[in-house]
């Protein structure tokens, strides 16, 4: 079994904060998509969130955040993860194929108005291109989660957030840390909390 330092391990996530901490537009466009979601959410409309494997794991994540608390008790704010529902996923998948899995919900779900967090490491899956082309042709604004090549995905979102890494993994605890920024941005905008 190949030996696997933690210390060493825990340094490369920590050198990845680091340059994120210093990369400007990546910190720029993390705050303009809370901004985003907050105007949305201020105006009646709802934040749904794709992805794939750990991704998936984000967009609930990110969604549990915002419908029930992050920091502190205040009302629920509307977030739904398109990656939830056992029976659509599936229907979808066996009717128009893996590809349609997200833009079908986008279809059926979204309105103008509305904020989709697009979540892919590579930026080239294919349900994530087809979930963008769907909201934007409906009027719905796109924040993308990716790496720092930003893939095929790039060009088809409002705010392209890219994690300077290459690395699946480090990519992964890139879009961690700034899912949870912007539920704590997005939290403090619509309910501030009075000391």
């Amino acid at each position: 079994m190949a030996h696997i330092n933690v210390a060493d391990a825990i340094r490369a996530t920590a050198r990845l904060l680091d340059a994120m901490a210093e990369d400007v537009p990546l910190c720029a466009a993390t705050t303009a998509a809370a901004e985003r979601v907050t105007a949305a959410l201020r105006a009646g409309h709802k934040l749904m969130i794709c992805g794939n494997g750990g991704s998936a794991a984000d967009a609930q994540h990110w969604a549990g955040e915002l419908v029930s608390r992050f920091n502190y008790d205040r009302p629920g704010l509307a977030a739904i993860a398109l990656t939830t529902d056992s029976s659509i996923l599936t229907a979808i998948g066996n009717d128009y194929g893996y590809e349609r899995v997200f833009s079908r919900q986008v279809e059926a779900l979204g309105q103008a108005g509305d904020v989709l967090f697009a979540i892919s490491t590579s930026g080239n899956s294919a349900n994530i291109v087809a979930a963008l082309e769907a909201a934007r042709a409906r009027g719905i604004a796109t924040v993308g989660f990716t790496g720092q090549a930003g893939g095929a995905m790039a060009p088809l979102c409002d705010i392209c957030i890219r994690i300077p890494s290459d690395s699946t993994p480090r990519i992964q605890e890139g879009h961690e840390v700034l899912g949870h920024a912007i539920c704590a941005m997005v939290e403090a905008a619509i309910f501030p909390r009075t000391p």
